[in-house]
């Protein structure tokens, strides 16, 4: 007769046959292999690191200050914060766009006047509407547009003013490192009719993220064309160079004005033939006519103190009948202090 299981047999079974699937399913689990972006050696990377981390910084500034505008002109809780900034071409960010996008070009005129692209401004219809919506009266908040939006020509001119106020921030940002004019140029309504710049030039898009009170939030991207930023980089590695030759100059000048105002001034220069040490006994009885061992050779080499600070060693000798001390050479430099 086979032998019957009890139903803690059977429950004991069953649970090291659970464990058993579990500890294989854990041995059998790949694990996630760490994927790495291809380098393109066709079109290699133009800016390092550090130029793309001014950029953020620049750009970061620029937020703040957009925050201040945004919660000034719609009255409302706004915050911008910059989530990238990313190399590319532009035909990546052109093929990006929608034939309904909007895109707003601002002229850039550089201290040297060079010609220059024109930045690139795009802002999702989502939050543009919001911000129109505002401006028009209404919350902001059930606008019924997507990102095939239309705008009608009347949402342009306000399309238009709100945008100036964010470009004519540019200028301010920018201040710290190079004085350039940025205007705003005129708003693009199909982006595939603009060639202002070349498919194939490098450019850094800024990628901003706008939150308008509670529930609406967009992206901003500002495209920043490679000769515009080839032009900038250039001048400032100019002005670096300059302000650092014209500190040079500075500290030559001054070190020369502070030697005029004090070249008149006296100082007491002193030749020490040398140092002895007696005790309190043998100076309270010294008399005229006794003589002190200075533990010096003869021709040994006095010290020319000047200001209380040795300067210069040199000889004991004559000059005009007088006791004078021949300069032979400079003290040491821990000496010379």
């Amino acid at each position: 007769m086979a032998e019957v299981l009890s139903q803690s047999q059977i429950d004991a079974l069953l649970h090291s046959m659970q464990n058993a699937d579990v500890e294989e399913s854990k041995v059998t689990q790949p694990q996630p292999t760490k994927t790495y972006r291809k380098y393109d050696f066709y079109s290699p990377k133009k800016y390092t690191k550090d130029k793309l981390k001014m950029l953020k910084s620049i750009y970061d500034n620029y937020a703040r200050i957009a925050t201040s505008q945004i919660n000034g002109l719609f009255r409302v809780a706004s915050e911008v914060e910059v989530i990238g900034v990313e190399e590319q071409r532009y035909y990546e960010f052109g093929n990006a766009l929608n034939e309904t996008d909007v895109i707003t070009l601002a002229k850039a005129e550089l201290q040297d006047h060079s010609k220059n692209p024109p930045m690139v401004f795009l802002i999702s219809p989502i939050l543009m509407g919001s911000m129109i919506d505002r401006l028009l009266g209404g919350t902001g908040t059930d606008t019924g547009v997507d990102g095939s939006y239309v705008y009608t020509d009347i949402e342009i001119a306000l399309y238009e003013s709100v945008i100036k106020h964010l470009i004519a921030i540019t200028k301010d940002v920018w201040s710290t490192y190079i004085h350039m004019d940025v205007e705003f140029g005129w708003v693009e309504e199909n982006p595939s009719m603009f060639q202002g710049i070349s498919v194939d030039e490098t450019v850094v898009i800024v990628m901003l993220r706008i939150s308008l009170g509670e529930n609406i939030e967009g992206a901003m991207n500002i495209c920043l064309p490679g000769t515009l930023l080839f032009n900038i980089f250039d001048i400032i590695e100019k002005t670096k160079h300059l302000a650092d030759k014209d500190n040079s100059h500075m500290q030559r000048d001054n070190q020369e004005e502070i030697l005029e105002s004090i070249k008149e001034s006296e100082m007491e220069v002193m030749a020490q033939l040398g140092v002895a040490r007696l005790n309190l006994d043998d100076i309270y009885n010294l008399h005229v006519g006794d003589v002190i061992d200075l533990n010096k050779p003869q021709d040994s080499a006095v010290s020319v103190h000047v200001a209380g600070q040795p300067w210069f060693k040199g000889k004991l000798g004559v000059y005009n009948k007088n006791i004078a001390v021949k300069i032979e050479e400079r003290a040491e430099e821990k000496n010379a202090g």
